[in-house]
């Protein structure tokens, strides 16, 4: 019942604009289905074949959320059911997603990864980057995808100004954008350590892992 008091102390503290992607990687059936069992839907994996076994095991009303840094030859696994794609910060697995998709004659939802962060580990494209994406010719003729937003990870520090400073830009740049790209909804910045400061400079989405399943269960 732990992770259910979790999710309930969260959810109180977030708006109603503002989804709960429960991060369930690493972790076992039972604790997702806990969490389902206190009103949970949305799941977010960050390996695919871990995400397609928990698919196969659980509910079939979860939306699954692909977190983690996406190989493009895996897409064809999860291209069937997958609900939204985190983290997406290369044109060429844009491709590969509206290819696989469109076997699975489905729209798949996309968000594409800004890098924020000042550390050299964070992956992500620069804000020319998505600008020039998102009004190329090649872009318009990916017909199986649809761009719903942006992510965005920000530096691992106890620094609010930093952390405030690089979620407050990826906003800027958010509603910069949305004025000519109507598709545009989801603003999904936030982790455990930084989520209320996250929704206070405009995050639409957050993913919690840790403040609800507890740390991480390492695999080796």
């Amino acid at each position: 019942m732990e992770i259910q008091k979790k999710i309930q102390d969260i959810k109180k503290l977030i708006p109603d604009n503002v989804s709960l992607v429960a991060v369930s990687k690493t972790k076992p059936i039972e604790d997702l289905q806990e969490a389902y069992d206190a009103g949970q839907r949305i799941f977010g994996e960050n390996k695919i074949q871990e995400m397609v076994e928990k698919y196969d095991a659980l509910p079939k009303d979860i939306k699954w959320h692909m977190i983690g840094h996406l190989q493009s030859n895996k897409v064809k696994y999860m291209a069937h059911f997958v609900d939204l794609i985190h983290g997406i910060d290369r044109f060429k697995t844009l491709k590969e997603i509206n290819k696989q998709a469109k076997k699975n004659n489905r729209i798949i939802n996309c968000l594409l990864q800004a890098k924020i962060a000042k550390e050299e580990t964070k992956f992500g494209l620069s804000f020319e980057e998505i600008s020039s994406i998102l009004e190329s010719e090649e872009f318009a003729e990916l017909q199986n995808i649809n761009i719903v937003g942006f992510m965005g990870m920000a530096t691992f520090t106890d620094d609010k100004n930093q952390l405030t400073e690089e979620f407050t830009a990826l906003k800027n740049f958010f509603d910069a954008l949305k004025s000519k790209h109507s598709n545009l909804e989801i603003l999904s910045m936030g982790m455990s350590g930084d989520y209320e400061l996250a929704i206070e400079n405009g995050s639409t989405m957050i993913r919690v892992g840790s403040a609800i399943f507890g740390n991480r269960n390492y695999k080796p």
